[in-house]
């Protein structure tokens, strides 16, 4: 049997500093990013009546609360990066962790976070009940 879904995105951006720790390089020194964000969510059926998965603007907004937290900040000096690096990949996993807890009640699942620390490199978190096939 085959499952439709409509996979949707918003995008949206920040602007923090941040240092790798136990790094060796440049970004070992305190830096910042124009971050971009990239959320995208699962939609199963269609509103009745308008016909869409979900409001883009509901979405935005919950993305937009979140990014707010990170916004003109050293996200070494929040947590959980006080304790980890503040990477593409912990950036992703993050937002992921905060962003499900938002929308779970809304009549979509949130797919993947995409974190873009410049236009040429990004990391994107989601989550699957499958185990990857290399460990």
């Amino acid at each position: 049997m085959e499952t439709t879904f409509w996979r949707l995105t918003v995008r949206s951006s920040f602007s923090a500093a941040h240092a790798l720790r136990g790094y060796q390089g440049k970004c070992e020194n305190l830096h910042g990013h124009n971050y971009a964000v990239e959320m995208n969510v699962d939609g199963y059926r269609l509103d009745e009546d308008i016909e869409y998965a979900v409001d883009f603007s509901i979405l935005k907004q919950h993305l937009n609360d979140v990014l707010e937290a990170l916004d003109h900040k050293n996200l070494n000096e929040l947590e959980p990066f006080t304790s980890m690096n503040a990477t593409a990949e912990n950036l992703a996993r993050y937002l992921f962790k905060k962003l499900k807890m938002q929308l779970s009640g809304l009549p979509v699942e949130l797919h993947s976070m995409t974190v873009w620390e410049t236009e040429k490199q990004g990391a994107t978190y989601f989550e699957t009940s499958g185990k990857p096939s290399r460990l």
